[in-house]
């Protein structure tokens, strides 16, 4: 492909908006990832014998949920497979599952039994495929008042299941408001010494730093394979596959992200615009966030395109471009208009040309592979919604109105995105007098400090999840995958930035969340 040599050739036309000013720099340091060291990545379990392998432990533990007859036990099994990342091959059996548990319920035949621990492993897991389910479940466990949570303070293991499940409350649902602030405060006031068992503090511990369904899942599969391992309840079957299933997936991430390396490097972008980051790992990383399964590559590969298009975007927004720039390239996006592009800058006319390009390709690719259709209007559509809010979709044949038909559900992906993103990279931002963060707006208009703002900011990322989570109960089984990508997006941002800037630094807690999901493959029993 000579697509980027062509787009390299473009000649700069700026002449028009006679600009002297000197352009700012974010002073981004250089890229870490190598291209031979990508190119270098390899893995043995691409080969048939450990397909073969998985395939026999999947049909092993598939027989669990044949052998397994306690209600409480299934939903641990279905818990306990979610988290290892092997879900994908058990549809069927986890819909059967939670299906029965959802009858019961309905019925009113469910009894939690004054378990505590059971009602909220039942909410949280049929929550989190879309059920609905009332809050009600929690009722027994409230006091007189119906103003606080009747919890015994040693029932550590119920505690710390309560307070996932309140993180999928939706607005108004005040009993899970009560659940999550007592539950919180009862955890965070627990240690290593008041535990008896050593792995519930160990998952205490990683809940307050970020509770289960604001993390990505497959990001989390590696921890959770060595909590499980010392959890001697395991079944070992279970441990094995998810081992094996991971170095299975991490095989194919490895050849997606070597050949994706070779069409940025072809394109030569960074060696021309060199104020911008050169950040594609971090946004392959973003797109295995998105869609984790093998056979998703064509996906990923176009997504991790659009991101670090979306990175260069955002930095010629940020640092290069002038206002009547901006306005001017915004325009033409708008109207997906080249003849506007050619009085502005080189950088901003590579920008379009390679949005163009993208675009196309990726057309070709759909309407070739799916027999569709005028895909290429469509993914304009797209185009242009990302340079307007920096957000990229997935785009079926059936789906391509989605946007339309939920746009409650991107508006507040988009906020918690944005709010993330400021909380952290407003500092560096403000030093190097970028447009005001949030943060920054909120110090000013109520006159509190940095401290302050940033609850705030907390908060409302806290609300828009319970919005989030409301328009994704009781979405149709079709369009419950295309949610759950979207959401995963706001996912993506809070691993992005839990220690600051996760694209504009490439620290160490970075690199080593890289280097353990797509070098290094785990060891097999």
């Amino acid at each position: 492909m000579e697509v980027g040599r062509q787009i390299l050739q473009c000649q700069t036309n700026s002449e028009a908006f006679a600009i002297d000013q000197q352009r700012r720099s974010a002073n981004y340091k250089p890229n870490i990832w190598k291209y031979d060291f990508l190119q270098s990545l390899s893995s043995k379990y691409d080969e048939e014998q450990y397909k073969t392998q998985a395939e026999r432990l999947r049909q092993d533990v598939k027989h669990l949920f044949v052998e397994t007859v306690d209600l409480q036990a299934i939903l641990e099994l279905v818990d306990c497979i979610r988290k290892l990342g092997l879900a994908s091959h058990f549809n069927d059996e986890i819909k059967e599952a939670l299906d029965s548990v959802a009858s019961s319920m309905k019925n009113n035949s469910f009894n939690g039994e004054g378990n505590l621990y059971f009602a909220a492993l039942s909410f949280r897991l049929l929550r989190q495929h879309g059920y609905e389910v009332s809050q009600d479940v929690f009722g027994e466990f409230l006091d007189e008042k119906g103003t606080s949570m009747k919890i015994q303070c040693e029932d550590i293991k119920g505690v710390l299941e309560v307070y996932e499940a309140s993180h999928l409350a939706v607005e108004g649902e005040t009993i899970l408001d009560y659940a999550k602030a007592f539950s919180a405060r009862i955890l965070k006031g627990i240690n290593n010494c008041t535990v008896k068992e050593g792995n519930i503090f160990t998952r205490v511990v990683h809940a307050l730093e970020l509770p289960h369904h604001w993390r990505v899942q497959w990001f989390d599969v590696k921890w959770q394979i060595d909590a499980y391992e010392n959890d001697q309840k395991i079944n070992k079957l279970l441990i094995d596959f998810a081992k094996i299933n991971f170095n299975i997936v991490q095989a194919t991430l490895q050849k997606d992200l070597k050949e994706i390396s070779r069409w940025w490097r072809n394109l030569g972008l960074t060696e021309t615009l060199k104020f911008t980051r050169d950040r594609l790992v971090e946004s392959f990383l973003c797109s295995v966030g998105l869609v984790f399964e093998p056979h998703f590559s064509c996906f990923r590969k176009w997504l991790t395109k659009a991101i670090v298009m979306v990175l260069v975007i955002d930095d010629v927004y940020d640092i290069y471009g002038s206002l009547e720039e901006l306005e001017h390239f915004t325009s033409a996006v708008n109207r997906w208009d080249s003849r506007i592009i050619q009085q502005l800058p080189e950088c901003m006319q590579i920008c379009f040309q390679v949005l163009d390009s993208i675009v196309n390709e990726t057309a070709s690719e759909m309407e070739r592979e799916n027999g569709w259709n005028h895909a290429q209007p469509h993914l304009k559509k797209r185009g242009q919604i990302s340079v307007k809010h920096y957000l990229w979709n997935q785009n079926e044949e059936d789906m391509l109105d989605f946007f339309g038909k939920n746009q409650e559900l991107v508006y507040n992906i988009s906020l918690i995105i944005r709010l993330c993103n400021d909380l952290g990279t407003s500092e560096a931002e403000q030093e190097r007098g970028d447009a005001a963060s949030s943060i920054l707006c909120h110090m000013k208009e109520t006159n509190v400090s940095e401290e302050t703002a940033r609850t705030y900011i907390k908060d409302m990322i806290s609300k828009s999840w319970k919005k989030v989570n409301g328009q994704c109960i009781a979405k149709s089984p079709k369009l419950q995958s295309l949610v759950n990508i979207n959401t995963n997006m706001a996912r993506v941002v809070h691993n992005l930035y839990q220690y600051g800037d996760g694209f504009g630094v490439q620290d160490r807690e970075n690199k080593r969340q890289i280097i353990s999901l797509l070098v290094d493959p785990l060891k097999l029993n």
